[in-house]
């Protein structure tokens, strides 16, 4: 399977649009790719607390965490569920409020220039082969939309916003990654 894009939008993705998104800034173009990994309530799988939190919609009161994220306006491009399954919230081609106080290579906010992807799990808990088979198809779409993004250009949340956040976490298996993007891009 490949996945195509078009003006800015992953046909295959299903797609919850955020506002919390911006334009980038005039002639940027993507060439960072950051993993970061999410779950609402912490921990929990399979239900819909990240798309609503994402779109501004999310419930305070329906668990005593959300009241630590309520004044938090976020979203990433992406989010790839332990299923598989893709949802698009920000047009490729905008700023996604995902990546915040941020550096790679000294070049700050990260969020001009990169595609910020979420993976549904924590730290410390595997990933799903389904989560590494679609972001590795991802990856290679975006390769082949944007010219300067690469594989020495992906990054964890980790790596660009260090001593703050810890995303994608011990449990992803880089090399596992890696691999994958050594193969075709169809899988």
């Amino acid at each position: 399977m490949r996945y195509t894009l078009q003006n800015g939008w992953i046909e295959q993705a299903a797609s919850v649009p955020s506002s919390n998104c911006d334009p980038r800034p005039v002639g940027v173009e993507p060439d960072l790719l950051v993993i970061h990994n999410i779950s609402l309530p912490p921990g929990e799988y399979g239900g819909d607390c990240v798309e609503r939190f994402f779109t501004n919609c999310l419930d305070w009161a329906e668990h005593p965490f959300f009241e630590q994220i309520r004044d938090v306006r976020v979203s990433a491009h992406l989010l790839i569920r332990r299923t598989g399954d893709l949802i698009q919230f920000v047009n490729l081609a905008d700023r996604a409020w995902h990546a915040g106080c941020s550096s790679f290579k000294g070049r700050d906010q990260c969020n001009d220039f990169s595609v910020g992807i979420e993976l549904e799990g924590t730290d410390d808990e595997a990933y799903t082969e389904q989560q590494y088979q679609v972001l590795a198809l991802v990856t290679h779409g975006l390769f082949g939309q944007y010219s300067r993004m690469n594989s020495a250009r992906i990054v964890g949340h980790s790596d660009i916003s260090p001593g703050r956040k810890t995303d994608p976490g011990p449990a992803f298996d880089w090399l596992h990654y890696r691999a994958l993007l050594g193969q075709s891009g169809d899988l």
